[in-house]
């Protein structure tokens, strides 16, 4: 089995509505996410071409990019957003690093199902430059 992984930076805005501190605030931060994959390597020596991750992660970013991530409940997050032309996301779930990990994973599994060499699926969100959230997903 080998591993391999690429990271992707992105800016993003979100709050946590919940919270009793300062992160109920809108707020934002220089996302880093590092994607892992676990496998075995094809008859190229290869696990996959990077080139072929970027085009399973990068059209998820873009659309994340410089944007704020609202849950669906934040009406007045979302109505302000609208009216103002705001670049938002809408989500069914609070923007943790948690959640954002598994939202991340599940969406670029579909993308990787079709290369029967890789097994695991590992994406590890970090929130700040030291705290991170990492989830991982059997695809086999």
């Amino acid at each position: 089995m080998i591993k391999l992984g690429k990271d992707y930076i992105w800016e993003m805005s979100h709050r946590l509505p919940f919270h009793k501190g300062l992160c109920s605030n809108i707020h934002g931060h220089s996302y880093k996410m590092r994607v892992e994959l676990v496998g075995e390597l094809d008859a190229n020596g290869m696990l996959i071409d990077f080139y072929d991750i970027d085009k399973i992660v990068l059209p998820v970013i873009k659309e994340f990019d410089h944007s704020i991530v609202v849950n669906s409940k934040d009406t007045k997050v979302i109505d302000f957003m609208k009216e103002n032309n705001f670049r938002h996301n809408v989500i069914d779930f609070t923007s943790t690093s948690e959640h954002l990990a598994i939202h991340f994973a599940n969406l670029f599994k579909a993308g990787l199902t079709h290369y029967p060499n890789i097994h695991i699926l590992r994406v590890r969100v970090y929130e700040t430059f030291d705290a991170f959230a990492e989830y991982e997903i059997n695809l086999k």
